[in-house]
């Protein structure tokens, strides 16, 4: 046993002794270029466990141990690291050095790291509520030292930048808000179904923003269908609230995401206008909406949210598996995606340029 190091030790300790616990990445990926270089080198880098023999960090190393037989291995055992949000903090150092989090293990992570941010914030204020003047500091955090090395924040905030390194919270919200859909047992079959089919893009990398959309459409349309076989309101309405449903669900093949959701968030509200309003005859919808070779322009905040989903994109694809793969129509389609792209940037920069020159 070595001596003590910032904290830790290192020992042997028994593979099968080492609990592994509820952890938020369930995709280790391949371990096959892991496998072999322990086979051949030994492992480099020893495994992190707490006092109890809970594994901290090292769970892809873990695994490729267990794969290649090994029954006892090195550890570092750190006793400054046992409460959960300590554990957590240490099992996110582990997975920057290692294989990224799928958007859902990253979801998970967020969701959990933030719960508990705000929780420690909370017991450190309340520890700090009645000191008296003069012990030291100016914000109540007296002389208690800040846990972890990040920016002073929102727990969210903060959560969301130790999970991808930037403040991505927004998106992170939107998967768990999906996730949480999909598993509400007081949701309409329909928004549950449309719930879960997003959850399984999201698994297989799918862009968060757009999932968000249609579910969004989805229970707006919901609501609609509740109002059209609503006994309470008047028959007007209920043919109203139907033939807006309608009316989107045609739409919806043709339709974009941000089109779709902005179609039924549309027939929604003309609805319950006409409820506020007590109308009795339906008034029916018109598809000027939707046109095609019509694009419906969208806000600002939608720009950034697209740009925000897709930062560093690339970097998530293999370019020589990628080529090969797509049919001559997905490739045409993603020249065109990049082309119009390339010439929207062009316009843009011209357009902030200009602005510049004239502000000067």
């Amino acid at each position: 046993m070595s001596t003590p190091l910032e904290g830790r030790i290192e020992l042997e300790r028994a593979v099968d002794s080492i609990i592994v616990g509820a952890r938020h990445r369930h995709d280790h990926g391949d371990l096959t270029p892991l496998v072999e270089s322990i086979r051949r080198h030994g492992l480099l880098q020893p495994i992190t466990v707490t006092l109890d023999g809970h594994l901290i960090c090292g769970a892809r190393r873990l695994a490729a141990i267990k794969l290649l037989g090994i029954k006892t291995v090195n550890v570092w055992v750190r006793s400054g690291v046992s409460d959960r949000l300590g554990q957590l903090l240490a099992e996110q150092d582990d997975n920057q050095l290692h294989k990224p989090l799928t958007q859902l293990e990253a979801a998970a992570l967020y969701r959990e790291l933030k719960t508990l941010l705000a929780e420690d914030a909370a017991r450190r204020q309340e520890a700090t509520r009645f000191r008296q003047a003069g012990d030291g500091g100016e914000d109540g955090s007296g002389n208690l030292p800040e846990p972890w090395d990040t920016p002073v924040g929102e727990a969210r905030v903060q959560a969301a930048r130790m999970v991808t390194g930037r403040d991505s919270h927004k998106t992170l919200e939107r998967i768990g808000r999906i996730e949480d859909i999909a598993n509400d047992a007081s949701q309409p079959a329909s928004v549950r179904r449309q719930a879960a089919e997003e959850v399984a893009r999201l698994r297989a990398g799918g862009s968060v923003y757009p999932s968000h959309l249609r579910v969004n459409a989805e229970l707006s349309l919901a609501e609609l269908d509740q109002l059209a076989a609503d006994p309470a309101q008047s028959a007007g309405l209920r043919e109203q609230a139907r033939t807006e449903a309608e009316t989107v669900r045609a739409a919806e093949r043709e339709a974009r995401a941000a089109e779709l959701e902005q179609l039924a968030q549309a027939a929604l509200a003309r609805v319950k206008a006409a409820k506020a309003a007590g109308k009795k005859k339906p008034k029916r919808p018109t598809l000027t909406a939707v046109k095609t070779g019509e694009p419906v322009p969208f806000p600002l905040t939608v720009f950034l949210a697209t740009w925000d989903d897709m930062a560093h994109w690339w970097t998530h694809y293999d370019p020589a598996g990628v080529g090969p793969a797509l049919t001559a129509e997905q490739w045409a389609g993603f020249e065109q995606t990049v082309l119009g792209t390339v010439a929207f940037a062009d316009a843009a920069r011209v357009a902030r340029q200009n602005r510049a020159e004239h502000i000067a």
